[in-house]
């Protein structure tokens, strides 16, 4: 089973760091709410476009995304 985009995302966590995906990292590891089990694109676009005000634009997600999915290949 591939990991998840959250434990992929907690990689890059830094709290040292001002890099934009370390601090979308920090941060999704303070949501409790964030979906820790989502492989899929959709489920958690959706999910941060309607409940994470700590991510100032998508475009991060899709870097973190694309970063991802290189650790899957």
């Amino acid at each position: 089973m591939p990991k998840t985009f959250y434990q992929f995302l907690m990689t890059q966590r830094n709290p040292e760091s001002y890099d934009p995906v370390a601090t979308f990292a920090n941060n999704a590891f303070l949501d409790s709410a964030f979906p820790k089990q989502e492989t899929d694109f959709d489920p958690l676009s959706k999910y941060l476009e309607e409940n994470a005000p700590y991510l100032p634009s998508m475009t991060i997600f899709d870097d973190a995304w694309q970063l991802y999915l290189a650790s899957l290949a």
